[in-house]
């Protein structure tokens, strides 16, 4: 029997390993994928137009 106790905690953390991959798998893309890309796209933006506005004011 003592192998059956070595052997349970990695198979426990196995199967929640692949529940997590596949929780993060399903939740890529979808119908926020478009929101959360507009959103990434305008902070970037942000930074861009900050960037430009301190490199343009040091000259």
């Amino acid at each position: 029997m003592d192998y059956v106790s070595a052997l349970v905690p990695p198979v426990v953390m196995a199967v929640f390993f692949i529940g997590v991959v596949r929780v993060i798998v399903k939740t890529q893309g979808g119908a926020a994928k478009a929101k959360e890309d507009a959103a990434v796209d305008a902070a970037l933006a942000r930074v861009e137009g900050a960037r430009k506005a301190s490199a343009g004011g040091d000259a």
